[in-house]
């Protein structure tokens, strides 16, 4: 049975556990906030189910608790930034960051990011943007769990793309989408609850689309957004090559069949050509473009318009990217978080290492 929890309570021991792992009162806030985002916005794959997992890579000393977060790169409109290892919870707003300062200085900003890890939901750091009028992007690879279009070979990561906008009186469009038919995360859920996978989400070791949702244990794959190339696949794994291409072939990083798995277990892949993981993140000024209440003007009249488009039988409204969410964000902020009771005791044992009572 679920156990439900305030917002409050879990970043209070999720902070505490970031703090008795070294990070500064500064990052542990910073990651506690980025990583219950996904809990408070409803995706619960990415959100405290995976504290333990950062745990287990900091305890393998894949996780630099205090790193040096540094530029290593950049022109008036671009950066590199090199992560040091630290927390892709922290490592990616500090891009973010910069990528806001540029946006403010030339009218964008754009930063990739080598030597980081695991960063939690896309959508939260492309979100930064919006307060101050820019569009904001955020995407990063991911250890590789995902075959290409015609391979039983697993090269690329889940690789999310996430793209913020700002509207007027309405909320904003926040597009935030892995590049897979499923994220691995939810795969994960289905595990936890010994369910079946949905057929088009996994492929088995030889290439065939099975629902056996542990298939990724016995050599199986991830597929690419749109499952098979009858249906587009070969569209998903493109974006998914885009976007490790800009992570991590444009700043450093490992790329492909090299990024650093996320299980701490897992051993790390041999002759890596980068350093760490890789994110691409970008701002963009609305009035770089045209002035922004007119642009938000417009904004509101397209997200009306979209939402009064005629739902097919069965559905009672098209929904605007990012609603989902923010309606999971309305309701767990009043009555609470459920967390499975795998994931409770998940938590519990974080807990019981660092001498904390979840």
């Amino acid at each position: 049975m679920d156990q439900v929890f305030s917002y409050q309570h879990l970043f209070s021991f999720t902070q505490q556990v970031f703090l008795a792992m070294g990070c500064s009162e500064a990052d542990a806030a910073t990651a506690s906030k980025a990583l219950l985002a996904a809990d408070i916005r409803g995706i619960d794959s990415h959100g405290v189910a995976r504290l333990s997992g950062y745990v287990r890579l900091w305890e393998a000393k894949r996780i630099n608790a205090t790193p040096n977060i540094r530029i290593i790169h950049e022109t008036p409109s671009t950066a590199v930034v090199d992560g040091d290892s630290g927390l892709g919870l922290v490592v990616a707003p500090f891009a973010m960051q910069v990528a806001i300062e540029k946006a403010k200085a030339v009218g964008s900003g754009w930063v990739s990011v080598q030597n980081s890890n695991h960063f939690g939901i896309a959508g939260y750091h492309a979100m930064m943007a919006l307060q101050h009028d820019m569009i904001g992007m955020a995407m990063t690879n991911a250890s590789a769990l995902v075959a290409p279009t015609f391979s039983n070979e697993r090269m690329l990561g889940t690789n999310p793309i996430a793209v913020a906008v700002p509207a007027g009186n309405e909320p904003p469009f926040v597009a935030d989408m892995a590049t897979t038919t499923a994220a691995n995360g939810k795969l994960e859920i289905l595990q936890r609850k010994n369910l079946e996978a949905p057929m088009g989400w996994i492929q088995d070791a030889e290439g065939h689309s099975t629902t056996d949702a542990h298939a990724l244990k016995n050599k199986g794959a991830l597929l690419p957004l749109g499952s098979d190339k009858e249906h587009g696949s070969h569209k998903g794994y493109a974006l998914g090559s885009v976007v490790d291409i800009f992570s991590a072939v444009l700043s450093g990083a490992n790329y492909g069949p090299w990024v650093p798995p996320f299980p701490a277990y897992v051993p790390m892949p041999q002759n890596q050509p980068g350093k760490g993981l890789g994110h691409f993140l970008g701002a963009m000024r609305i009035d770089a473009f045209r002035k922004a209440e007119e642009f938000k003007k417009d904004m509101d009249q397209w997200i009306r318009r979209f939402r009064d488009a005629k739902p097919i039988e069965g559905y009672e409204k098209v929904l605007i990217p990012g609603d989902p969410e923010r309606e999971f964000e309305a309701i767990r902020m009043k009555e609470g978080i459920p967390l499975l009771h795998t994931v409770t005791e998940d938590l519990t044992e974080v807990g019981r290492k660092f001498n904390l009572n979840l």
